[in-house]
């Protein structure tokens, strides 16, 4: 079967081949089919059920370019497994979904079904509670939903936290402050907010506690109004310290809890908290729980495989 595509122009056929033909080379490679690229025309051949699935992702890829979206080569890997798993998924649709942060250089976009569905979770529920293995944008997406909260004055502050827990070593004496002290932990949270917003609203939102970052030790006895509130590695957060937490929501505020349940490094009973308020909350309403996948990863194509390949040595123990 042979199926051909007229394109508008050579700068849309750059954007939808990517450098050196490297999107045709990966579309080829994963459907089985033979693509030939001249000028603005392009053609598909081979079998036909392969052939017809090629051309559904490079019809997508051709709506995404003409409604004024690029892509990236690890995009286009997401793109095929998810049509993949869902024929009639409109990549188009996913990309409508994407979120305004203060950062001039980017716009943050669900790549799957399931993180689609997470955003959308935070945008209707006071609390979402989102669950799932590294990779997969649990406490980026968070990140970018608050910092477009902000931007639309629907809060007015941010609070990042997360319990101050060594991750399988201990790290010793840590020198200066007590802020100096648990930045360390912190730290994948400062990564995602420095990626979103630009670096002088950062200092300046951080000096007037517009954003605050703090260990959540320091959430007892707070009644947190008007805030977008995200805790992160809740899966090393006691039962206690997780109705703690819960019971500080005040107000015209939400509040979104990432984990990875299988990464816990708690130990007996504590390591239980993130699952047990899961069972304890999951029948209220406006809580929403969200289970991510090894399928909704977006990091490296090998980060899924070394996920799936723990998770197979796993049920076989």
């Amino acid at each position: 079967m042979l199926k051909n595509f007229k394109l508008n122009s050579d700068e849309e056929a750059r954007l939808l081949f990517g450098n050196h033909d490297e999107y045709l080379k990966i579309i080829e490679g994963e459907y089985g089919v033979k693509i030939v690229a001249r000028g603005e025309n392009l053609a598909i051949d081979g079998d036909k059920a392969r052939v017809e699935k090629a051309a559904n992702i490079f019809s997508q890829l051709l709506a995404l370019i003409r409604s004024g979206n690029g892509m990236k080569r690890q995009e286009v890997h997401y793109f095929i497994k998810a049509l993949s798993e869902d024929p009639e998924l409109s990549l188009k649709d996913i990309y409508s979904k994407r979120i305004e942060v203060l950062s001039k250089k980017l716009f943050v976009t669900p790549k799957t079904k399931g993180q689609r569905h997470y955003i959308e979770a935070i945008r209707d529920y006071d609390i979402t509670i989102a669950v799932g293995p590294a990779g997969t944008g649990k406490t980026y997406l968070a990140m970018a939903m608050a910092i477009s909260a902000l931007k639309a004055n629907q809060v007015s502050r941010i609070i990042l936290t997360r319990p101050a827990v060594e991750a399988g070593e201990s790290l010793g004496f840590l020198p200066g402050d007590i802020y100096e002290k648990v930045t360390p932990y912190l730290r994948p949270l400062y990564d995602a907010l420095y990626e979103m917003v630009d670096a002088d609203k950062v200092h300046r939102f951080l000096e007037s506690g517009i954003i605050e970052v703090a260990p959540l030790a320091y959430m007892r006895g707070r009644t947190l109004n008007d805030s977008f509130i995200i805790m992160d590695e809740a899966q090393n957060a006691t039962p206690e310290q997780l109705k703690m937490f819960l019971t500080r929501l005040g107000f015209d505020s939400k509040v979104v809890i990432t984990g990875d349940l299988t990464q816990s490094d708690l130990i007996g009973r504590k390591a239980a908290g993130l699952s047990q308020v899961i069972k304890i909350l999951k029948d209220i309403k406006d809580i929403k729980v969200i289970s991510l996948t090894g399928q909704d990863v977006v990091r490296h194509e090998l980060v899924q495989r070394i996920i799936k390949a723990y998770e197979e040595f796993d049920s076989k123990r």
